[in-house]
């Protein structure tokens, strides 16, 4: 992962205006999202995808005061879905920014899923991201909520770039690939039934290195873990496991301390860093520029299990 330091100089030099068309895209698809439906959420895990949006959010919908800084408040909440193994720097990370923005934080605790019994765990270390579905169904059926915005980007893996940029969910929370509505000349047909509702996803076409050249520009705040830092780790499946309460060494195992940093962040137990000294956006770029091997299929050994495994959640109702 570590890139030539010489590419660092050429940062200035990119063309930095596709992101104009990208950014007017995603405010008009969050537009039509307020315009359209009644009870939307923004989900917000405190990951980089989701500090894009929330930043494209705030430019939709309040008045810039100077720099940075916006006034006024969003016209829908924030939503989170909690395992209980997010990385505490994530955790830490998200309060800080929601109360900084005065906006509102509607989460749904894994934890009141396996206390109600809707969720059973295998073992107590069990990986909870593929559970996540049960807590997130659970949410939006007590807040009636008929569109969740999130951060999904086509890039990303092969089931989420089939996927609309309006994904029409069943009552049942499940996403039907062969029955997904068209789209043509930017036109959403928004319709939906009682208990039926919507995946809106604002930077469908953006790349990973979109998204960083964005995090650089408009300098948004990120999860300290997401730039190079020293952590322990194991190595293991061609991944680096962090070591966590959740994730612990195996006999035989040797741990060792890496400079690493976090491409994507989600459940500790499936969520691997990569080797970096990127410190900044910047140097992030740089490295972004080099890598063949998308953010999940190098991070994430939930995605590894096999090609469908993310096809199948997403049909169960998964982000």
């Amino acid at each position: 992962m570590n890139a030539p330091t010489s590419l660092e100089h050429l940062l200035p030099g990119l063309d930095h205006r596709h992101l104009d068309g990208l950014e007017e895209e995603a405010i008009f698809i969050l537009r039509e999202v307020a315009a359209s439906f009644e009870r939307p959420a923004l989900l917000f895990s405190g990951g980089k995808d989701s500090c894009v949006v929330l930043r494209l959010a705030e430019k939709a919908f309040k008045q810039r005061v100077r720099g940075n800084e916006f006034t006024g408040r969003l016209p829908f909440p924030l939503l989170h879905v909690d395992t209980g193994h997010n990385f505490p720097e994530v955790i830490e990370f998200r309060d800080q920014r929601v109360a900084e923005m005065g906006e509102r934080l509607v989460v749904g605790d894994l934890e009141d899923s396996i206390r109600r019994g809707t969720v059973r765990l295998a073992h107590p270390l069990e990986s909870r991201n593929g559970h996540q579905t049960v807590a997130l169904l659970e949410a939006i059926e007590q807040h009636r909520f008929d569109c969740l915005i999130g951060g999904a980007r086509r890039d990303e893996e092969k089931a989420r770039a089939k996927e609309r940029i309006f994904s029409h969910r069943d009552t049942f929370g499940q996403w039907q690939p062969k029955e997904q509505r068209p789209e043509l000349w930017t036109l959403f047909n928004t319709r939906i039934k009682p208990g039926e509702h919507f995946r809106a996803f604002p930077i469908s076409n953006w790349t990973e290195l979109d998204v960083w050249l964005y995090l650089a520009r408009e300098r948004i705040p990120l999860p300290a873990l997401y730039y190079s830092h020293d952590r322990e780790v194991i190595r293991r499946k061609g991944l680096l496991v962090p070591v966590t309460t959740v994730t612990p060494p195996q006999p035989g195992e040797t741990v060792e301390t890496v400079a690493v940093r976090f491409r994507t962040v989600g459940d500790m137990t499936c969520t691997c860093p990569v080797e970096s000294t990127a410190a900044s956006a910047a140097a992030v770029v740089a490295e972004t520029l080099t890598v063949t091997v998308s953010e999940r299929g190098a991070t994430r050994m939930d995605d590894r299990t096999s090609d469908a495994s993310m096809e199948r959640r997403k049909k169960e109702g998964y982000f």
